[in-house]
């Protein structure tokens, strides 16, 4: 039997939190505590082009639509408060299938205390999409524009899992929750490390940040085009680091050595690069003795999957 939409609204309001409030066409943000702003940001995910609903179990699917977005609240160093959710459902979305992502979403908001404040859905041919806009509040909006000459680039850990995970994926390999694999979990329910993103807004020496979700090719080119500067990698970096996406690490530049950073943060950091002016290219490798442009190795959302 299809799925009613009046059906699909009564699970929501019952399940996810803040999904008893959901009652007229608009949601509420209550106002902003002086010296903070609104922060938003919003996430498409389409089936068969970012995801397969035949390998993606529905719970960690609603964990990672609403933590991607999440993700890139902190590494703007804001603090997430709520999110609005959009969901388009094809005919072979079966309300069991509904009830455990509205469940595994339900469990991922507790988490990241959030709650929905508003959404929609709709029905539609075939397959699934799916929308989120997060979002939350911030003293200091950490941009991609502040990097200057001489910072350096650095990691909260190494990127490449989530592509490796999606390799043995496409290699026949399924999540098995009794025996979980680190690549295969870095693909399907990533977890970044939220938090970090407030406490590197704390730090005037911080100038720049992403989240890195398109890989350190496109997402370093982000930051050094934002800037107005060059970006030079470090040698003997991890091919997968390069090309792989959906890593969701903190990518920041900052003027304070790694030492100082690491004693002020508590965490292990990864030096990426180093910031210079605007050269022959945004991001640049060495090749020998020479510096040549890298290209853009990632993920294209408008190319074929």
């Amino acid at each position: 039997m299809p799925l009613q939409e009046t059906a699909v609204l009564a699970r929501i309001r019952a399940l996810l939190p803040g999904g008893e409030d959901l009652q007229d066409d608009c949601g509420d943000l209550p106002p902003c505590a002086p010296g903070r702003r609104w922060l938003v940001t919003t996430d498409l995910m389409e089936s068969d082009q970012h995801f397969r609903l035949d390998w993606h179990p529905p719970d960690l699917l609603a964990h990672k639509l609403l933590v991607v977005n999440l993700s890139d609240l902190d590494a703007s160093g804001a603090k997430p408060y709520g999110y609005t959710l959009t969901l388009a459902l094809g005919p072979e979305i079966t309300e069991a299938w509904l009830e455990t992502f509205l469940a595994g979403l339900a469990e991922a908001s507790r988490e990241a205390q959030v709650v929905v404040i508003g959404g929609d859905t709709v029905g539609r041919p075939a397959g699934l999409g799916l929308g989120l806009t997060a979002f939350g509040q911030a003293t200091r909006w950490l941009r991609r524009d502040g990097l200057q000459p001489g910072d350096t680039l650095f990691l909260d850990r190494l990127p490449g899992a989530s592509l490796r995970g999606l390799r043995k994926l496409q290699a026949g390999q399924r999540w098995d929750p009794k025996r979980p694999d680190p690549d295969l979990a870095a693909h399907l329910a990533p977890a970044p490390g939220l938090g970090l993103g407030l406490k590197l807004a704390s730090i005037p020496e911080v100038h720049a940040c992403l989240d890195l979700s398109d890989g350190l090719s496109r997402d370093l080119r982000n930051l050094a085009q934002a800037s107005g500067l060059s970006l030079v990698l470090e040698p003997g970096l991890d091919p997968d680091a390069l090309r792989g996406g959906e890593d969701y690490c903190r990518c920041f530049g900052s003027s304070l050595s790694q030492a100082d950073l690491e004693s002020s943060l508590g965490i292990p950091l990864i030096s990426v690069a180093h910031a210079i002016a605007a050269g022959a290219a945004p991001v640049l490798a060495y090749d020998g003795d020479s510096l040549q442009p890298l290209p853009d190795l990632s993920f294209d959302h408008f190319g074929r999957p």
